[in-house]
């Protein structure tokens, strides 16, 4: 192997300066008194990046140099993470690293010794990755990912920093970027909170298409089996390509005392200039979700987070669904399992689509009378009465003497209320201050899972999926730059056990 000189030139950044040099002139000649803004914006962010990827180039021989001249001068043996001495010194050993500048080559001094691998120091002085993408590259594909297709990501990097990855690689390295977000909020301490604030804590379920190995088991084997019609789907029969995503949310937030007419306007609009009273407002809120793990160990982690912010229960639990019953079931059984006393509360939002079907199967379609008649039974609900509710639909459905075709929307609503009673105390809700919408999770649902993971034509994998599903996360609560200083240090201590990290050291 050609070892290269070992003293550094008087000036180790001699090429990059050339290069400035010859940009400079370039700039100054007449060529460039007749460019446009936008062709000389163009020329500088090209040879710009070429003279900032020179720079890192001549920065990495200067420490090469310096290194093996340090090496050789003390001649000391280096000692491993592995606990192994080497005493073979081998200068030369180089390796490319990709950047946000383009490709340089790092070249740095080998420790060897028979039947035991190479040893770098540098590589740990230098926190180099496992493989040939830098960290500050892979934290913009990461970010780039997380906001389009993994195509288009890749294009966002190649405009910004030139050729330097694949798509496929791409999406290897965000797989690993978001591999440590679970430790990185099980390790995080919550802002604490005085007991009356609200603890509000809420989930939802949203499909994602996957590729057919992804699929869990139940949905694969329906995917397997022949429908009807060879080449397309009957009535009632579905595609089974979707893999469902659970998604959580807890929020702090402050008591604010309401009344039925807040929510709902009465019957023919609100009259006179009372005020309305405001609802809770959500802060420091805490999104995750996962595609891989089942909705059990998501809400599992929901109450995780709960109990982070009030280990002793001295808040009030406050629990938005939409009133799914398995999901009721799931967190009925967390909450007895931990013991903490929870107040299940329906989203107000899914009660007035029910009442909105009984609307329907009483008035003629476009009827401008059924608003009022939906004003009215909403506030009923809202004032606590959601049997009171059930008893009139019914009367009127029988009344109305209403073919067994128009009763489908009022006997689904019948059967909705009565069902889901316990959780439609709106009175007490209203008057507790609490919240009765789940905007904050719904809204959760569009730009975590839509906006993304549901574009058109998209086809997930496992792994990138709850990558990006996770990240997107993350970003949405405002985490990131935290948690990249995290996963680095965690990512050094993997590469390089027992090695300092410089600022981003784990406890440091």
């Amino acid at each position: 192997m050609a070892a290269y000189c070992a003293v550094p030139p008087d000036d180790p950044f001699a090429v990059a300066r050339g290069m400035f040099d010859g940009l400079t002139a370039e700039l100054a000649g007449p060529a460039a008194a007749v460019l446009t803004a936008c062709e000389l914006e163009e020329l500088l962010d090209e040879r710009g990046r070429e003279v900032l990827r020179q720079l890192m180039q001549d920065h990495f021989d200067l420490r090469a140099a310096r290194e093996e001249r340090q090496a050789r001068e003390d001649r000391a043996p280096v000692t491993g993470p592995d606990q192994v001495t080497r005493t073979r010194l081998e200068a030369g050993h180089g390796r490319l690293l990709a950047t946000l500048f383009g490709t340089v080559r790092v070249t740095r001094c080998a420790w060897r010794k028979p039947g035991a691998g190479n040893w770098c120091p540098a590589d740990a002085a230098l926190s180099l990755p496992a493989g040939r993408h830098s960290h500050s590259l892979a934290k913009l594909a990461a970010l780039e990912a997380a906001r389009g297709s993994f195509g288009a990501a890749r294009d966002a990097v190649t405009r910004r920093c030139g050729p330097v990855i694949g798509k496929r690689q791409l999406e290897q390295s965000v797989t690993g970027a978001a591999a440590d977000i679970p430790a990185f909020y099980a390790a995080r301490v919550p802002e604490p909170c005085t007991a009356k604030t609200l603890l509000v804590l809420s989930a939802d379920c949203k499909g994602i298409v996957m590729r057919p190995g992804a699929l869990r088991a139940a949905t694969a084997k329906a995917a397997a089996r022949l429908g009807k019609m060879r080449t397309r789907l009957a009535s009632g029969e579905k595609p089974n390509r979707k893999r469902m995503a659970a998604l959580v949310t807890v929020y702090d937030a402050e008591p604010a005392k309401r009344r039925p007419h807040d929510v709902i306007a009465p019957p023919g609009g609100r009259r006179g200039g009372r005020p309305l009273r405001p609802g809770p407002k959500a802060r420091a809120k805490w999104l995750a979700g996962s595609v891989r793990n089942d909705p059990a160990e998501v809400i599992a982690a929901m109450f995780d987070e709960a109990e982070a912010r009030d280990p002793l229960h001295l808040r009030t639990w406050v629990v938005l669904v939409d009133g799914a019953e398995h999901q009721l079931d799931l967190i009925r059984a967390e909450a007895a399992r931990r013991g903490a006393e929870v107040h299940i509360v329906i989203d107000l939002v899914h009660v007035l689509e029910y009442i909105w079907k009984a609307a329907w199967s009483l008035h003629d379609a476009g009827d401008p009378a059924a608003e009022d008649w939906v004003a009215a039974r909403a506030l009923a609900v809202l004032a606590g009465g959601s049997a009171r509710a059930s008893q009139e639909i019914t009367a009127q459905a029988s009344a109305a003497s209403l073919p067994a075709s128009r009763r489908t929307g009022a006997g689904a609503c019948v059967r909705y209320l009565s069902a889901r009673h316990e959780y439609l105390r709106y009175d007490q809700a209203l008057a507790e201050g609490w919240p009765i919408a789940t905007g904050v999770i719904e809204g959760a649902c569009r730009h975590l899972i839509a906006d993304r993971l549901d574009i058109g034509g998209a086809r997930w994998g496992l792994d990138g999926a709850e990558a990006v599903l996770t990240l997107r996360a993350v970003i949405s609560n405002g985490d990131f730059e935290e948690y990249w200083r995290y996963h680095l240090a965690r990512e050094h201590q993997r590469l390089y056990p027992g090695t300092k990290q410089g600022k981003y050291a784990l406890g440091a």
